[in-house]
């Protein structure tokens, strides 16, 4: 029997259920896309469909239903067995995402998702990357908002020098919401529960990161001049507060550039990434909550509390019913990226950077829009363009996609696009 092309896993979650919706809806990247869709409930995965089906105003009957759960193995290896791509969608990643990657390793499917959880990706590299490669297979994690624009844009800062040579990129990510659309974020928030649960799920287990980092990389990086020094905590920008982004961004774009650097030899690009806000109130409140929520997330009960009432706790930006459709489609990010570097033919141990380049990656709805089109692209890249990608393995995005046309066909969608603003 012939493998589908990709099997969304968690079809009837939030997430899961938005990237259903984006491949029922198609396009010209979806044409000849076989799919199917896995899950814990036959029931569930038929209502979703039929919802869906109204949605896309398609007959959607003939797309196959999978029933998959995370306690059987048996069954997701079944599951990933009947996909030559696995869309994995199934978090937080922590709890429910290391027995669906060993299932598809054993079953030689690709396998991405979109984790932002350090622990969980750290750990896949140290366990799973001999597996997967001696598998002939790609485990890519961290194919959505964590971290397609960070990684993928500094491999864009890198391709556009041209030959050149980029020594450091601060990124300053920022959102926005029009007016006419901010009662309704208050009221049904801006970020879905599973969002959540992951966060604070990372934050409870975050000490864990120094031990896994010296397993994966015993040994440091050499020291390359200019050092990119850290910003402030607080510091301001373009008549904005700035604070720094504690998401997998900078963990994922190190790994891009530890690696490339070890496999050909290029210079490994310095990496910070920020928060950017207009206000400074808002800003002090934002590292206040990100402190009490740090500490909180350390014990048992406190976490408990975290958990049940994300509402509370994030003042307001979680619920567990998600954000309205019209919210999610009204929501835009920026990554605003600065790089410095030198110019082709200059001596980089011996003169200072020349050269500063600007590359934007913007988009809409961040967690559920641009997320679910980056995910599914980046299945779609594993599917179709293996010649241009590196050996097989667990791949960060930068590594795996850096001479696809990833990029490419990203900023053909309505969703995020690459862009150039100064230096070129």
């Amino acid at each position: 029997m012939s493998r589908l092309d990709l099997v969304i896993f968690g079809a009837t979650g939030f997430t899961g259920k938005k990237a259903v919706e984006h491949l029922a809806k198609g396009g010209k990247q979806y044409e000849g896309v076989t799919w199917g869709v896995a899950g814990r409930s036959q029931s569930k995965l038929e209502s979703i469909m039929a919802e869906i089906s109204k949605i896309a105003d398609k007959d959607l009957s003939a797309v196959k239903i999978i029933v998959a759960d995370i306690s059987d193995e048996k069954s997701l290896k079944d599951m990933c067995s009947q996909g030559k791509v696995l869309v994995n969608c199934c978090g937080p990643y922590r709890l429910y995402g290391e027995p669906v990657v060993r299932a598809a390793i054993e079953a030689k499917t690709h396998y991405v998702d979109v984790s932002g959880e350090p622990q969980f990706i750290e750990t896949v590299q140290l366990k799973y990357s001999a597996q997967a490669r001696d598998a002939g297979v790609y485990i890519i994690n961290a194919c959505g908002f964590d971290s397609i624009p960070n990684d993928m844009g500094v491999i864009f800062l890198q391709q556009a020098l041209a030959g050149g040579t980029l020594n450091s990129v601060e990124s300053y990510m920022s959102t926005y919401v029009p007016p006419e659309y901010q009662a309704e974020a208050r009221k049904s928030g801006l970020i879905n529960y599973g969002t959540w649960e992951s966060l604070v799920h990372s934050l409870s287990h975050y000490s864990e990161l120094s031990s896994l980092r010296k397993q994966l990389y015993p040994e440091r990086l050499p020291t390359f001049k200019p050092k990119l020094e850290r910003r402030p905590v607080l510091h301001k920008r373009d008549n904005a507060w700035c604070v720094p982004f504690l998401g997998a961004d900078g963990s994922i774009v190190y790994r891009t550039q530890r690696t490339l650097h070890e496999a050909h030899g290029d210079r490994p690009v310095q990496f910070k990434v920020y928060v950017q806000l207009s206000n400074l109130f808002y800003t002090t409140l934002m590292i206040l909550a990100g402190i009490v929520i740090f500490l909180m997330s350390k014990t048992k009960f406190t976490r408990q509390l975290l958990l049940e009432h994300p509402r509370l706790f994030s003042g307001g930006f979680v619920t567990r019913q998600g954000p309205k459709e019209e919210v999610m489609n009204n929501s835009y990010f920026r990554f605003d990226m600065i790089g410095a570097g030198w110019e082709k033919g200059r001596d980089v141990e011996k003169t200072p950077p020349n050269k500063e380049i600007v590359a934007r990656v913007s988009g809409v709805n961040p967690g559920y829009g641009a997320t679910v089109v980056a995910l599914l692209y980046s299945a779609l890249t594993v599917l179709r363009e293996q010649d241009k990608m590196p050996q097989h393995g667990v791949l960060t995005t930068g590594v795996a996609f850096r001479n696809t046309n990833l990029i490419k066909n990203l900023n053909e969608t309505k969703e995020l696009k690459f862009e150039i603003l100064e230096g070129k």
